[in-house]
């Protein structure tokens, strides 16, 4: 196994740092992804003692940053600043047990009960036989105390089994499903990394199934529910339910297609194909964005997948029932938006987070409404999307176009598709391209101006005024000083 050890970031670093007699073993998911050769984020190792002590000593020798996580359980983290913004994780942390056999047989599933000895790589250690169930597939409970004594390995297990294909045991998915009323216990912050977790993950869609299946959502995200047999009329061809869940694997779909590194098995279908041909140009300009972070522990693609789980959550709320017998829907987006607002305070998202999903869920219908009057958005359309929106302008881009492949799904017009991508292209364009012109000119003329050139007062008038005129830039009518000052002495007239 010493090849094995050879995977792992900085193993011949912490060796020296923390040399024999010392006993440290690497636990958990970096020796599963080891053996899978798969990229390694994250390192756990055990000690039988002075976790925190030996954490510290590694954050020294390597200057990263380093903070106790759990005192009375002798548990540190080391985080290391990687190249471009990215970073490794260290937990140190004493063996749950007497021994190292305990703390593994006491972890959640087998393919994460597995460990190596740094100092003796050459034997893995696996006491459950998880290394075999990595190699059949399988998803295995280590004891049936494992799901009771942390209830959030339920959302883990959803994850596994969909990030590394894996199927879960009968037996497994029975105490899975008995384990579901302890959920109630677990701390909404817990719940919420799990569950962006799973949104991170390799498919997303697939994970959330299977928690449906279990019967985990309503514990999880209990707003989601009433959206199941929702029904909608045409063009939707899906409940709300069902059009949620495709606008969810659209979107990752869609992410994917427009990722950096242009992966032609990704635009397999014709419309990926038209995405990728007029919307690639933006590849390097999303995946900024999407890196920016709003919060140092979730990113802003998970953020945006959530935002598209509860775009419609609105809609059971506002469902209304016409002579003709369709379904309206009326002001959804506002009543959806005060619901994922609430969701998000419940599981403590950052304030920048909450306003963020609320902004885009507020205002997801715009891109679409644009899409269905004559020509081109108008320069002040544009202008005045963002100003309403700002940079989740992009977000709703991106969501707006999953939004209309989930309605049609397979009987989507070609049409259809290619106007709202027009419409898509000409916002992002705007944004990317041409924002000193479309989206954010440069001020002609200040409130002082206004005051002692027209004569008027300090007020709100100034502000309104300033706006109009910046409104007209943005759509060429003002282009100068002289321009904006007659523009605005038009306007008062």
């Amino acid at each position: 196994m010493t090849s094995l050890l050879a995977q792992i970031p900085l193993a011949a670093q912490i060796r020296e740092i923390l040399p024999q007699p010392e006993q440290l073993y690497l636990v958990g998911g970096a020796v599963r992804d080891a053996l899978l050769s798969r990229p390694i984020h994250d390192l756990d190792f055990v000690l039988p003692g002075a976790a925190i002590s030996a954490g510290r000593k590694v954050a020294n020798a390597l200057g990263g940053d380093f903070y106790a996580l759990d005192a009375e359980r002798d548990t540190g983290r080391v985080i290391l600043r990687l190249s471009e913004g990215e970073r490794l994780i260290l937990d140190f942390a004493a063996f749950r047990g007497p021994d190292l056999e305990s703390d593994l047989r006491g972890r959640d599933f087998t393919v994460n009960a597995l460990a190596l000895d740094l100092h003796r790589p050459e034997t893995l250690i696996d006491p459950l036989n998880g290394a075999e169930d990595l190699r059949e597939r399988r998803l295995r409970v280590c004891s049936p105390a494992s799901l009771i004594a942390d209830p959030v390995r339920i959302l883990r297990g959803a994850r596994l089994a969909v990030d590394f294909e894996l199927r879960i045991l009968p037996e497994t998915k029975r105490l899975l499903q008995e384990a579901i009323p302890l959920l109630s216990s677990i701390t909404p912050e817990r719940m919420r990394d799990e569950l962006f977790k799973i949104l991170d993950g390799k498919a997303p869609v697939a994970a959330l199934r299977i928690l449906d299946h279990l019967g985990v959502i309503n514990s999880m995200l209990p707003e989601l529910a009433a959206m199941k047999g929702e029904e909608q009329s045409a063009p939707h061809v899906y409940d709300v339910w069902e059009h949620t869940l495709h606008t969810v694997e659209y979107l990752a779909n869609l992410l994917r297609v427009l990722q950096p590194q242009h992966d032609p098995e990704t635009t397999a279908n014709w419309t990926m194909g038209f995405v990728s041909l007029r919307l690639g140009r933006f590849r390097q300009n999303l995946q900024q964005h999407l890196t920016k972070q709003l919060n140092p522990e979730r990113t802003l693609r998970s953020l945006l997948l959530l935002a598209a789980l509860y775009h419609d959550v609105g809609k059971p709320v506002t469902a209304q029932r016409t002579s003709d017998g369709s379904v309206r829907f009326l002001k959804h987006d506002e009543a959806g938006s005060q619901i994922a607002r609430a969701r998000s305070q419940a599981y403590r998202l950052s304030n920048l987070e909450g306003e963020r999903l609320e902004m885009i869920v507020r205002h997801h219908l715009r891109p679409l409404l644009l899409s269905k009057s004559p020509g081109l958005p108008s320069r002040r359309a544009i202008y005045r999307f963002f100003r309403d929106v700002g940079p989740a302008g992009v977000d709703i881009c991106l969501l707006s176009l999953a939004d209309v492949q989930a309605t049609y799904a397979s009987s989507l017009p070609q049409a259809v598709w290619m106007r709202h991508m027009d419409v898509i292209r000409a916002l992002l364009e705007a944004w990317w391209e041409q924002k000193a012109d479309q989206v954010s000119p440069p001020p002609l003329i200040s409130g002082n101006d206004l005051m002692e050139i027209l004569g008027l007062k300090p007020g709100p008038q100034i502000g309104q005024l300033l706006e109009e005129i910046r409104e007209a830039q943005a759509s060429g009518e003002v282009s100068d000083r002289a321009s904006a000052i007659e523009f605005a002495r038009k306007h008062l007239q």
